[in-house]
């Protein structure tokens, strides 16, 4: 018998610390332009919800939307989002 690798779980500190960071770049998509976030190529339903985002003006909605944003990024290849960021950062 083969024996398996040892799993690794992500403890729920690390998941809230990556659901936070992809809150954060969230938050960062919020504030741009339409125009802008049309050249992301992002996912129909994240870009509804980012729009739906800069729409709104309750702290209590804004908060609970911007956790909805952090949900739908988890689906999505981060890594091109994340540079598009940056260069616009000028990083």
């Amino acid at each position: 018998m083969e024996e398996e690798a040892p799993e690794f779980t992500v403890s729920k500190s690390q998941r809230k610390r990556e659901m936070t960071a992809l809150q954060d770049m969230g938050g960062e998509l919020v504030k741009l332009a339409r125009g802008r976030l049309e050249k992301f190529d992002l996912p129909e339903s994240l870009l509804n919800a980012i729009l739906e985002a800069q729409r709104l003006s309750s702290h209590g909605a804004i908060r609970r939307q911007m956790q909805y944003i952090g949900k739908l990024m988890r689906d999505v290849e981060i890594e091109p989002i994340a540079e598009q960021l940056a260069a616009l950062r000028g990083e």
